[in-house]
């Protein structure tokens, strides 16, 4: 979930640094400009005042404005010199007055003629358009040189922007330096925050396997994460306490009944018994009666079994599973041989693994008790140990019938038996019992196809001693 969470954090911060990121150049470059542009309005303001001075009465050369316009060429030489700034002083008529530097005449087109109109026309050029860093540009600012209210010439003047555009190329660079740090800063909150989010979701995803796999104990803290979940995860909680409740109820009331009836199905076989003395022998009522006597017996026994595999806890210990196997193997080996049936021990002399002793005994039991049952006679059921990881792998192949795809999702449910095999005996609660047996322990048992015919059981046993109850989970009874 946080990889799906995550980048979509990350791609709505980036879009938000982005759309403040880009106005935000755009204000630094125009501010920029706008410094300079003030500058140059109050240097051509400066020369507009000088050449007033100039046009204050006609041009005589013996009148002294000679020296006048010799004092404003030399003032407009020294601050092109210094600044490398075009600057001229233009007649209506676009004769030079005094220019900087010698023969620059007025711009024939462009923002320089626009800016020398609109001064013409007794206002200072509108600001010109923006520069930005890449664009090789000049920026043009004129104003108005005005005498008796008339205009008698414009003061033009024609900035180089290699400084400016440097000044605003600089401060992107730090606005850019400044938003990968924010979306630094931002993917940390991001995580940090998902983390907070996810982790009661990761608890209760992991409570929910535990009962899932039949760890009914399995609980949830409620003292981390946003309030919606910390409701969720005691809403969670309440659940799981009914449910083991009920599955409690539900354990004892099959225990009890199942005790309670063995005595009066005990009492009415011996009673049958006892009847069969005075009926001739082979009597095939009393037969049926007593086969079926004894399979609900069996019955019994089983859901029993059942109900104390589902209530009791597990003995784990670490224990060598590869003798367990062969032990077992051994065991059943007479049975095989009755049904001519070859079973075989195929793996390691030791492998080493978490589980309780008996348990796993009792499962590996009904395990290959129904491998020989389906087995046909000069068939074989193989029984073989792989480390496979963190497990050992113990695998049970038989050589029987099989089932369909549709029957191994069956497989395991109470009392369930496949349709092509109801004249085998049996009461449907043998693998219900292991699948409990090996639960407890924190082992699974799952089957599959065997090639080229036949079922394969395997059952995993955890290498490692699982801890009780995972990161923010709880255990309880």
């Amino acid at each position: 979930m946080r990889t799906r969470l995550l980048p979509l954090l990350i791609v709505l911060l980036a879009g938000v640094l982005l759309a403040l990121g880009f106005p935000l150049a755009g204000s630094i470059a125009a501010a920029e400009q706008q410094r300079l542009v003030v500058d140059r309005i109050d240097d051509t303001a400066r020369f507009a005042s000088l050449a007033q001075y100039v046009t204050a009465r006609p041009f005589e050369p013996d009148a002294g404005n000679d020296e006048r316009l010799n004092t404003l060429r030399d003032e407009l030489l020294r601050y092109e010199d210094v600044y490398g700034i075009k600057v001229g002083i233009f007649y209506r008529d676009g004769r030079a007055m005094a220019v900087a530097p010698a023969g620059w005449p007025v711009p024939p087109e462009g923002e320089g003629q626009r800016a020398f109109q609109e001064a013409l026309a007794g206002r200072r050029s509108h600001d010109p358009s923006q520069v930005w860093p890449l664009r090789h540009t000049r920026l043009t600012v004129a104003s108005p040189v005005i005498r008796d209210g008339d205009v008698v010439a414009v003061v033009v003047t024609d900035s180089p922007t290699g400084a400016l555009r440097s000044r605003i190329l600089h401060s992107w660079l730090l606005l850019v330096a400044g938003e990968i740090a924010a979306m630094l800063v931002a993917v940390a909150a991001a995580f940090r925050l998902t983390g907070w989010v996810l982790r009661p979701v990761r608890t209760l995803d992991a409570a929910t396997h535990g009962i899932a796999t039949g760890r009914m104990n399995s609980r949830v803290a409620v003292d981390s994460g946003p309030p919606e979940l910390r409701r969720l995860a005691r809403s969670f909680n309440e659940m799981a306490d009914n449910v083991e409740t009920v599955l409690e109820q539900q354990r004892a009331f099959v225990a009890d009944a199942s005790h309670q009836l063995r005595n009066p199905l005990s009492a009415l076989l011996l009673r049958i018994e006892l009847l069969a003395l005075d009926l001739p022998d082979g009597h095939e009522e009393i037969a049926s009666v007593r086969t079926e006597g004894k399979r609900l017996a069996r019955v019994l026994d089983d859901l029993l079994d059942l109900a104390l595999a589902e209530h009791a806890a597990a003995d784990l210990q670490l224990a060598d599973i590869a003798e367990i196997v062969t032990d077992r193997v051994g065991a059943w080996s007479p049975v095989a041989d009755r049904e001519r049936v070859t079973l075989i021990y195929r793996g390691p002399a030791a492998a080493t693994g978490w589980a309780d002793p008996v348990a796993l005994s009792s499962a590996l039991d009904a395990v290959v008790d129904n491998a020989l049952k389906f087995t046909p006679a000069e068939a074989r059921v193989e029984v073989s140990v792989a480390v496979e990881g963190d497990t050992v792998g113990i695998t049970v192949a038989d050589g029987g019938p099989g089932l369909t795809e549709d029957e191994l999702t069956r497989i395991g449910d109470r009392f369930w038996r496949s349709g092509r095999h109801q004249n085998v005996s049996g009461s449907g609660l043998g693998l219900s019992i292991s699948r409990a047996l090996l639960a407890a322990g924190g082992a699974t048992l799952s089957y599959a196809p065997n090639e080229p015919q036949g079922l394969r059981a395997v059952i995993k046993v955890p290498r490692h001693c699982a801890e009780k109850g995972s990161k923010g989970a709880s255990s309880r009874k």
